[in-house]
């Protein structure tokens, strides 16, 4: 109850119209996918992944840093970071352990083998979708671990796509369909309230200093 008051007071230091735009988007953010990306080494290219999960409303990105640690592209995510999660990991075996106990199936992006095309993947299922690097694709790890493997239907004759153009044109197709079906897709109340909290922190010069003095006061 404390972080609903908390949560209202912290309102007061923004105008109407922002605490509605904040409304507005996490009312359209969903758990239901989540992206994950191996060892994308060009740094532009995992900014721009992450800029594309906040446009579409996804609000986990999951990132596996096996080889070496990477910053985020501030110019290139136009500030995508500041409204997404980014979850850092240092092994691929220990993001999927992490997200097959938050219940996704592993889905694994390529454009060889047997693999489901886009149109007819089954949104139904919570889904952590994974891309590689436009290079060498995901490992052999991932492939070996993952449910199902998802493609998009080429006919030209390049066979694959740069990864921040591949998850632009998945998320597109997946979160459209999943927002016209009837899936349970949006976050809990909890998630919501939650989420409002840590942007409002954001948002809020001295956040911390407020939120100090508010607990002092309703101790």
């Amino acid at each position: 109850m404390q972080k609903t008051t908390l949560l209202d007071h912290l309102e007061t230091f923004l105008t109407p119209r922002r605490i509605s735009l904040f409304d507005k988007v996490i009312a359209e953010r969903t758990n239901h996918f989540t992206v994950a990306t191996q060892d994308v080494y060009q740094l532009h290219n995992t900014s721009a992944v992450i800029r594309s999960c906040e446009v579409f409303g996804i609000q986990n990105i999951h990132v596996v840093e096996e080889r070496k640690p990477k910053r985020i592209d501030r110019e290139i995510a136009m500030g995508a970071q500041k409204w997404v999660d980014v979850n850092r990991y240092s092994t691929s075996k220990e993001c999927i352990k992490e997200l097959r106990a938050k219940g996704y199936q592993i889905v694994a992006t390529t454009p060889y083998g047997e693999s489901t095309a886009l149109k007819d993947f089954d949104i139904e299922k919570p889904s952590a979708i994974f891309f590689g690097t436009e290079k060498d694709g995901l490992s052999d790890e991932i492939l070996n671990e993952a449910d199902c493997r998802l493609n998009i239907p080429m006919f030209g004759f390049t066979e694959s796509l740069n990864i921040s153009v591949s998850a632009a044109i998945i998320l597109q197709s997946i979160t459209s369909r999943l927002k016209s079906s009837e899936i349970n897709w949006q976050l809990s109340e909890e998630d919501k309230i939650s989420l409002k909290y840590e942007w409002l922190k954001k948002c809020i010069k001295n956040s911390d200093s407020i939120i100090a003095q508010f607990k002092i006061e309703n101790h």
